[in-house]
């Protein structure tokens, strides 16, 4: 079958344990595993938020992780884009997109130019929305006030 070359994309902001899950399952369904780290402006773009890690800190954090052999800053509008430039055969999303119109349009278009579409579980304990929402929590000014 030859060389299967992985693709992992996120945001990886707050880096967390699901983050870590995410490419050490990756890694162990591919011998070389790319890492696209989503830049700030399409996080901008696409969720409407600015990262609180700026891209260049999120890159070296993740090029850091054991399991990642290359990290690169996902600039490009789409995923297929991203491959135009990358070459991956396999791609790995979580699972909260399986099913899901826009995971079923991911598998059609990556599906026609030969890259498997794999998923894995997500973590449910643990995200970057959820430790944002604790620190905006830990800083509202009610908190203060009735620490005092």
């Amino acid at each position: 079958m030859g060389i299967r070359i992985g693709y992992a994309a996120g945001a990886f902001d707050l880096f967390h344990v699901g983050h870590l899950n995410l490419l050490r399952h990756a890694k162990s369904e591919c011998d070389f595993l790319i890492a696209g780290v989503v830049s700030d402006e399409l996080l901008q773009k696409n969720k409407g938020r600015t990262p609180v890690i700026p891209l260049i800190e999120r890159l070296e954090i993740v090029q850091s992780v054991q399991f990642v052999d290359r990290a690169v800053a996902e600039t490009e509008p789409t995923k297929l884009d991203m491959w135009k430039q990358l070459g991956f055969n396999v791609f790995f999303k979580g699972d909260d997109w399986k099913g899901t119109p826009q995971g079923l349009a991911l598998e059609e278009t990556f599906g026609r130019v030969g890259v498997e579409v794999v998923y894995f579980p997500y973590t449910v304990h643990t995200s970057s929305t959820f430790l944002r929402r604790t620190l905006e929590l830990l800083n509202a000014p009610a908190v203060h006030e009735a620490a005092r």
